[in-house]
């Protein structure tokens, strides 16, 4: 046991230890991943199943398009904007890279939502498409998904530099714009007048589990497997202690002499034991 009681064992078995408990941590959090994107997932497949609705009847006066609105078909009608049209660019759909364009929608009472009009590929290495369909002239009611507006961490994508950006975003597209835009935007399912035959459609939300649950197992097989080497060496320690210490106990002991044949030669003093002549 006293390769047990060192200094260096010690502190590798605490950090086997503290090793183990962040793995199991990171399982925890992958369930914890799971379970969120499963009631994301149930949110998302009630909104694909419900009926279009006015705009103004899912989303609150704030404006903001939620988690809960996410997915849900809205109708809204208004005028484009085509003076602050936005191209968002690096978007890829269907694995081809291209643009999509944003042009905001103004509504009756004065204030506009971002309509993601459609995607356009990308054509060679050009960094803006070719050319842009016009918006319909007068009023146009379009009929599409609600978004949530995107983010993208610490970047600034979100903000348009010149016509163009990266991300989608009300709140930051508003100041550029000078609109007061709802939080979310809108993508077209159908719109009258139709939109323009260039234009291509987006692909509908991925409802699974994703790979949460096998993260959690791997992260619990990971702690199990420290756990489990840990005892294996330390009882292989244990038993070479134990061999050396009955080794050193030998070692005391005095080893014996094998016992020789019985002494059958002459005395000096005495003559053999046959009473043959002894020495003079």
């Amino acid at each position: 046991m006293r390769r047990l009681l060192n200094t260096r064992w010690i502190g590798t078995a605490l950090v086997i230890l503290v090793l183990s408990v962040a793995c199991v941590q990171l399982g925890r959090w992958q369930l914890h991943r799971l379970d969120e994107r499963t009631a994301r997932n149930h949110v998302t497949t009630s909104n694909l199943a419900a009926a279009p609705t006015g705009l103004d009847q899912i989303v609150g006066p704030d404006r903001v398009v939620g988690q809960q609105h996410d997915w849900r078909t809205a109708v809204v009608t208004g005028r484009y904007d085509a003076t602050k049209q936005v191209v968002v660019r690096y978007r890829n759909v269907n694995d081809k890279p291209g643009f999509e364009i944003v042009t905001p929608l103004v509504l009756a009472d004065g204030s506009a939502i971002l309509v993601d009009r459609g995607f356009l590929p990308r054509e060679g290495g050009k960094l803006a498409p070719a050319t842009v369909p016009p918006v319909p002239a007068g009023e146009v009611t379009v009929t599409g998904r609600l978004r949530r507006s995107e983010h993208g961490g610490h970047t600034s994508g979100g903000t348009p530099v010149d016509g163009t950006a990266r991300l989608i975003n009300g709140p930051e597209y508003a100041p550029v714009l000078g609109l007061k835009l709802y939080d979310g935007y809108l993508t077209v399912d159908h719109q009258e007048p139709a939109a323009d035959p260039a234009f291509g459609g987006f692909p509908g939300p991925e409802i699974d589990s994703g790979p949460h649950f096998f993260y959690a197992l791997q992260w619990f097989f990971f702690a199990l497997l420290a756990i489990g080497g840990l005892v294996y060496f330390s009882r292989q320690d244990v038993r070479g202690d134990d061999s050396g210490d009955e080794g050193e106990e030998g070692e005391d002991d005095p080893e014996p002499v094998p016992a020789g044949p019985a002494d059958r030669g002459l005395r000096a003093d005495r003559g053999p034991a046959d009473g043959g002549p002894g020495r003079d």
